[in-house]
């Protein structure tokens, strides 16, 4: 039996995608320590590993992130400062034999390679490709506040203990990384490293009692809208989908609100919508007929393994870039918040279903996905880093 760490940020689409790989490596009989923030232990401990508190200064109870690229940066180095000399006071004690961590979780790189033990990147979203850094990272080195941030940096890995002291090596691709994403939704994917990243998937688990929905008896197409977990402040949106598909023939509407929306403001609901604060996404996607979706990795990858077409309504960070694949892969219209008024939406949802190159290629993307390995390949290949 292994002693495997996972290093991971509070951040609930950071916490997800990895859960069942943890609980396969649990399974398998390997003793997993998992470092993150109390918040997300119940997530955590829910897999069979044992938390290893590590509190984040991140602002993920309230999503208030900055808009800036450099501000939002310095934030997640700010919370690999104060987290590398927790991990220290509980592994130093308890080395593991093997590092995974989240792509946010810096400190877990310091640490590993202080220790001068095995580490694997575990990748939520895509990864930096060869021609990377001229393409995008040399810009943001242009930005107001950049100098500064490097030179913290700099001088965060220069008393951190981490082999690796060049910034941009550092916070770059590392030696191995699972990319936990399907390699359709990769940008530049012929020009990812493969002998350093490997595509497994979206990674799950058998559907499990609790995780279950049922589609009603009376439902002749099923229909998912759902934002997420952080980007859900969107009451006049929610309020456009009730008119766009409140009352639509044939069609069951499942609303995620999310917590910061209540029922309430959304007037009233039409008797084909069923509205929750959180529902089993990947449940009742294996049983619908259309997603729409923030366009975030996790749907994304959760859509292209159901084999749904997506109208996707993209609201921050790489979730535009998200949106843009989709169409390009040929299985989803992109629609912006501002665009999406309940005429759009119904227009989008009754084009998509309607078109046979869609229902084909989103078939042929959900059997590549599935072709990848998920949670048996990546657990699979962990191993492998042990020996």
């Amino acid at each position: 039996m292994s002693h495997i760490a996972m290093v991971g940020i509070p951040a609930v689409s950071h916490v997800l995608p990895s859960l069942e790989v943890i609980r396969e490596l649990v399974s398998r009989g390997h003793r997993v320590t998992y470092a993150n923030d109390p918040a997300v232990g119940e997530l955590i401990t829910g897999t069979g590993a044992e938390l290893v508190p590590c509190t984040s200064v991140l602002p993920v109870a309230d999503n208030d992130w900055p808009d800036d690229p450099i501000a939002a940066m310095s934030l997640f180095l700010n919370d690999a400062m104060q987290a590398l000399p927790q991990l220290r006071a509980a592994y130093d004690r308890d080395p593991a034999d093997l590092y995974l961590y989240d792509i946010g979780a810096y400190a877990a790189r310091a640490l590993a390679e202080a220790q001068g033990r095995p580490l694997v990147q575990l990748s939520p979203t895509y990864v930096a490709w060869k021609g990377y850094d001229e393409e995008v990272a040399a810009h943001l080195r242009q930005l107001p506040g950049a100098d500064v941030y490097r030179a913290t940096f700099e001088e965060w890995l220069a008393g951190s203990g981490a082999s690796t002291t060049d910034v941009d090596t550092f916070s770059g691709v590392p030696e191995r990384a699972l990319a936990l994403i399907p390699r359709a939704m990769q940008p530049n994917a012929d020009r990812v490293d493969a002998e350093r990243v490997t595509f497994v998937g979206p990674c799950f688990g058998p559907a499990r009692e609790q995780d279950g929905w049922v589609r009603p008896a009376g439902a002749e197409k099923v229909l998912l809208i759902s934002l997420g977990s952080a980007y859900t402040r969107q009451p006049e949106f929610y309020r456009q989908c009730l008119a766009a598909f409140g009352g639509l023939a044939g069609w069951h509407v499942v609303l995620q609100i999310g917590k910061y929306v209540d029922a309430a403001e959304l007037g009233a609901i039409p008797a084909n919508v069923e509205v929750h604060s959180w529902v089993p996404q990947r449940a009742i996607l294996e049983q619908a007929d259309a997603f729409v979706t923030h366009a975030g990795m996790g749907g994304c990858g959760e859509g292209l393994l159901a084999g749904v077409p997506m109208i996707a309504v993209p609201q921050g960070a790489e979730q535009f870039v998200n949106a843009d694949r989709l169409v390009e892969l040929g299985v989803a219209r992109r629609l912006d918040t501002a665009d999406a008024t309940a005429p759009a939406l119904r227009a989008a949802l009754l084009e998509l279903v309607a078109d046979a190159e869609v229902a084909r290629r989103s078939a042929r993307l959900r059997a590549d996905a599935r072709a990848e390995g998920g949670t048996t390949r990546a657990a699979d290949l962990i191993e492998q880093a042990l020996t």
